[in-house]
């Protein structure tokens, strides 16, 4: 469900040019994808590829963009081989015909379901990603925790940086790591067969790779919520859901080069 009303305006850069290369829709960056050559192998085991085959859901569309619900297990832009050239991104593109130049505005996990942004021009992406680099956006998540968290809202403040032994792994690193924030709010405790859940709101301010998965299973006792995502592969137990809990349910944005706020929901299957 959408809700497009207006408020203050928000420019974007000027278009720049792609360096995209040939293989791969528009928007393929190979550096976001896996080890360029600098590191040894990661000591964790690369995962067979199988996204779900499922009809694409639209949450909204204009001319310029189009919001959609990624499922869970879908990458979002292609990952390195033709086994992974499937994603969000050629998905959209098999959709709306029109699209030219980049069209990646932020990414979302693999395991990660809810609201992804896709341009479809060069202006577009411009105009888009620069409101994600400036914190112009509003981005809320929905999660199951897989254990009971004590305050009812609060904090967290750790700084992230890539675990390159155990890549796609992120750690908590004083020293390398980039600030992270993210605030949340309790809205339920229950109890399952497996053990106690919460379900919270996320607010992140800042956009890490893995920063609400992280941010959750850290111990209390260094700072985070000592609780990791339900169904979480890397941070928790795999077996305690059969997907990873976490979904991207709310995202605010400017149309480009308008002052037009555009408010987008999408509600989680959990």
């Amino acid at each position: 469900m959408s809700q497009l009303p207006e408020s203050t305006r928000e420019q974007g850069p000027s278009p720049r040019k792609s360096n995209m290369p040939k293989a791969g829709p528009p928007g393929w960056d190979p550096s976001h994808h896996g080890d360029t050559g600098r590191h040894p192998p990661s000591n964790i085991p690369e995962r067979p590829y199988n996204p779900p085959h499922e009809p694409l859901k639209i949450v909204a569309e204009r001319d310029r963009w189009v919001a959609i619900n990624k499922p869970s297990g879908l990458l979002s832009v292609p990952g390195r081989g033709e086994h992974k050239a499937d994603c969000a991104v050629s998905r959209v593109l098999a959709h709306r015909h029109d699209a030219t130049g980049p069209m990646t505005v932020h990414r979302l996990d693999l395991e990660t379901s809810g609201i992804l942004l896709v341009a479809l021009d060069p202006r577009a992406q411009a105009t888009l990603s620069r409101q994600f680099m400036k914190r112009k956006t509003r981005k809320r998540y929905l999660a199951v925790l897989d254990g009971r968290v004590g305050p009812d809202e609060g904090e967290i403040d750790l700084p992230i940086a890539v675990d390159w032994p155990n890549r796609p792994k992120k750690k908590i690193d004083y020293d390398e790591g980039k600030p992270s924030l993210t605030k949340y709010r309790v809205l339920e405790r229950t109890e399952s067969e497996l053990g106690p859940r919460t379900r919270v709101k996320f607010v992140p301010i800042t956009g890490r790779s893995h920063q609400l998965r992280i941010h959750a299973a850290t111990p209390v006792e260094q700072g985070g919520m000592g609780c990791p995502i339900a169904g979480d592969s890397l941070y928790g137990d795999e077996s305690s859901a059969p997907r990873l809990l976490l979904h991207a349910a709310h995202l605010t944005f400017y149309e480009p080069d308008t002052p037009e706020r555009i408010l987008l929901d999408c509600d989680p299957e959990f």
